[in-house]
């Protein structure tokens, strides 16, 4: 059931997933820090990571955040100068979308499976942000703060119980499916 409901919102959202608002970056390690705590969908979508690891559990609690990390970091450098490219703002609309929904649902996906699925996402995330940001390490390094400050808040709150979770989860959902039709 729960994977069926997952293919449904994979199914039914692709068409409105529009690109996510270009933000001006200024450069250094304050805008970085910021960046995630001002862009909805980064910070949706960063926060249900941390629900998810938590939800999830053993070792995820901590793999998921590190995997989302990684794969942000790793992409973000090979973004820099880059090109846009379409597809990685409907990745990240779809990040908070299928991240909140797999929290809605209590999905816990095997690690084989949730740790791909969050590396994608995070090198989305990461991609956009080296085409868009300064390029400097000051603001990788807040940027990176900021993502993991936000795994954490969800994991601290991914503690709160089964409900909270599923209303946290359907919340985080509903707000990246709003975005993708604004």
């Amino acid at each position: 059931m729960r994977a069926l409901f997952l293919g449904l919102v994979l199914t039914l959202f692709p068409a409105a997933l529009t690109a996510h608002p270009h933000h001006d970056h200024t450069g250094g390690f304050g805008d970085g820090l910021a960046h995630p705590l001002l862009g909805l969908d980064h910070l949706l979508a960063m926060v249900a990571v941390g629900l998810w690891a938590a939800m999830a559990g053993g070792r995820a609690v901590w793999a998921l955040p590190l995997t989302f990390l990684a794969a942000m970091a790793a992409a973000g450098l090979a973004g820099v100068g880059g090109a846009e490219v379409d597809l990685v703002e409907h990745v990240i609309l779809a990040s908070v979308i299928v991240l909140g929904a797999a929290v809605a649902v209590l999905w816990r996906a095997p690690l084989g499976l949730a740790l791909p699925l969050v590396a994608v996402f995070g090198a989305a995330h990461g991609w956009a942000h080296g085409v868009e940001g300064p390029g400097g390490l000051d603001y990788a390094a807040g940027f990176l703060i900021a993502t993991a400050a936000l795994h954490g808040l969800g994991v601290a709150l991914g503690r709160l119980g089964p409900l909270a979770l599923r209303l946290m989860g359907g919340a985080v959902a509903l707000g990246g499916a709003a975005l993708a039709v604004l």
